[in-house]
């Protein structure tokens, strides 16, 4: 069974991950390995084959597997949220 869910982030050259998954041009990109480039930036390879140059301050929009934590989904701990 998997227990991952599909996660909207935003992302930039420092917090884009590998397997994260972005939308250039109405398309679909799955980052599979990444480079640094100089002045903070990042070249992002995609399972396609085609590439990417993402800047230092460049900021997308990302889908990303993860892991939920109980808290995340809703369920219910016994103990009431910190407001």
């Amino acid at each position: 069974m998997n227990d991952r869910v599909a996660m909207g982030v935003t992302v930039d050259s420092q917090t884009i991950r590998v397997g994260d998954q972005l939308f250039l041009g109405g398309q679909a990109f799955t980052v599979s390995d990444m480079s640094v480039v100089p002045r903070g930036g990042r070249r992002l390879e995609f399972a396609s084959g085609e590439s990417f140059t993402m800047r230092a301050h460049t900021v997308l929009y990302a889908t990303r597997s993860v892991r939920p934590t109980p808290d995340a989904t809703g369920a219910r701990s016994g103990r009431p949220r910190p407001r």
